[in-house]
């Protein structure tokens, strides 16, 4: 294996790795979160607010895994 193909696979193992936790995340975030609201109707703004908040910090670790397996494909 030459040292292209070795970065190629490494970058394609940091981004999978690296998407797989955000999204089981993102999932039980907005199954728990439609669960609480359809629990008690009225906080539904407020469970909203935090549940989009929560959302957007998951998705920022699968941002940076992006951007680790970009560094690692072209560095």
């Amino acid at each position: 294996m030459d040292v292209e193909s070795a970065r190629l696979f490494a970058a394609a193992i940091a981004i999978g790795l690296g998407v797989a936790g955000p999204a089981l995340g993102i999932g039980m975030i907005g199954s728990k979160g439609l669960e609480s609201i359809g629990r008690n109707p009225e906080t539904e703004n407020a469970v909203r607010n935090t549940m989009v908040l929560a959302i957007v910090f998951a998705e920022s670790l699968a941002i940076f895994a992006l951007v680790v397996a970009l560094i690692v494909k072209f560095v």
